[in-house]
């Protein structure tokens, strides 16, 4: 596909370098010379500076011909500009727009399409929030993606010493839990990706990749580590966009407090927030936490807007104290050097972006994707159509569907029904199939194996 990216920030400069390896024709735009620079000497695509929202750069850009323009600049006005020059000027098929601010969001539906062009919208800061509500909801988890409209929940999870299901083969979880129906899609070994079988046995510190319904997900985790207490109490560092929108998601079910440095943030946050508990301070004050019993806190999530506060607050947070923590880092290096040492969890925003948009970009009816293990895996939900002679898929038995080597079939959503997907499971027309892909080189195939025939049209 050609492509024009809008922005050259962290949101995309990571969705260029997931798509250039792809194979596309990426256009990068931005005013920044440096940013440029330095996406044109890691990749191979094209840059253009320029304001995003000007009609003659978005033609130096290559609209006339473009298939897909994604707007993520900073600017939200920016962005819709862009996206409304590009649909009435150039006609280009689809506009993809990154909005921040809540007023934009909360339009009544079908405004931003009718007015500026939008086909579909994507929020950074609510998709981390919801990211961060769900490894709160599942505090042992190291990511929690939901499908089907939360239906079924893929979780990774760390195996630990002293779980039920280590050291034994993965076919033992049905008889541990011979009401619960669960399929673990992936496991991680040093790095290394395996895709299990029944005789596959669980060994200490596997990364687990598991599929369930989602009232049954801390059952299954209980097979593989210590649970912990639920939780009950989080303190939240930082006012910005994610850390109010959190608190608000959190304030009618657990105790939270919020820490902000500055004052007037302070004081629209307390208008606006009913039962949280605001702190005007500094998050990395070793007497304030103390002051604010760190040490009684379930989680701690430092949401600042800047990386070197939220790891230095984390990791004191961590040492004085609370059960877990959680840093937001806009550096992908910083993501790989902090994640599962003292900071329990760190999360890119960029990386939490990338799979809603690449849901827009795959061949192929995609409802979801999930970009996992930072971009390295991907899990899918795909629909299938056709028949048994324009799909490869429809009317076949898993077993007999010939998978690229690297990926499973998870799971199967027909209609409200979740079906765990076994060997002979059969799959239907316009069957939802949940999709793992243990390496994003093959998701080509995967998406090869999942197109109709020409007969079907």
């Amino acid at each position: 596909m050609k492509i024009i990216i809008l922005g050259a920030g962290q949101v995309g400069a990571n969705l260029a370098a997931s798509l250039v390896i792809e194979s596309n024709d990426i256009t990068v735009v931005d005013l920044d010379v440096e940013r440029l620079a330095l996406l044109q000497d890691r990749f191979d695509l094209r840059t253009v500076r320029g304001h995003a929202a000007h009609p003659s750069i978005l033609k130096m850009a290559g609209a006339d011909d473009a298939d897909m323009l994604v707007a993520v600049t900073q600017s939200d006005e920016t962005n819709l500009v862009a996206c409304r020059i590009a649909s009435t000027l150039f006609n280009v098929p689809t506009r993809i727009v990154r909005l921040r601010s809540a007023d934009f969001l909360e339009t009544e539906v079908g405004f931003l399409a009718e007015h500026f062009g939008v086909d579909h919208v994507i929020s950074p800061e609510q998709e981390v929030t919801e990211t961060l509500r769900r490894l709160i909801e599942h505090p042992e988890a190291l990511q929690v993606l939901d499908f089907a409209g939360g239906k079924v929940r893929l979780v990774a999870v760390r195996a630990y010493h002293g779980g039920p299901l280590i050291g034994h083969e993965l076919q033992d979880l049905r008889r541990h839990m011979p009401d619960i129906d669960v399929r673990v899609a992936a496991i991680y070994r040093r790095n290394h990706g395996i895709v299990p079988q029944g005789i596959t046995v669980v060994e200490p510190e596997d990364e687990v990749f598991f599929l369930a319904r989602k009232q049954d997900i801390s059952a299954v985790m209980r097979e593989l580590r210590r649970m912990e207490r639920p939780v009950k109490r989080v303190m939240i560092a930082g006012g910005g966009n994610i850390g109010r929108r959190l608190a608000a998601s959190l304030e009618l079910d657990y105790e939270v407090k919020l820490v902000d440095h500055n004052k007037v943030t302070c004081t629209l946050l307390a208008e606006k927030l009913h039962r949280t508990l605001v702190l005007c301070g500094d998050a990395t004050d070793e007497d304030l936490l103390e002051q604010e019993n760190i040490e009684s806190m379930d989680v701690f999530c430092a949401l600042t807007n800047d990386d070197e506060d939220n790891i230095m607050s984390a990791l004191l947070a961590k040492r004085m104290g609370a059960k877990r923590v959680i840093a937001l880092i806009n550096r992908s290096a910083y993501v790989n050097l902090v994640q599962g040492g003292e900071i329990d969890i760190a999360i890119s925003p960029a990386q939490a972006t990338v799979g809603p948009l690449l849901s827009k970009i795959r061949r192929g009816d995609m409802v979801t994707v999930h970009s996992l293990r930072r971009g390295a895996a991907e899990a899918l939900e795909i629909v299938v159509h056709g028949d048994l002679k324009t799909s490869k898929v429809v009317g076949r038995r898993i077993g007999d569907v010939a998978l690229p080597e690297g990926s499973s079939i998870a799971a199967i959503i027909r209609g409200e029904k979740v079906i765990i997907a076994h060997h002979d499971t059969l799959i239907e027309a316009e069957d939802h199939l949940i999709v793992f892909a243990l390496n994003k080189r093959i998701i080509p195939k995967v998406e090869k194996l999942f197109q109709v025939g020409f007969g079907f049209f």
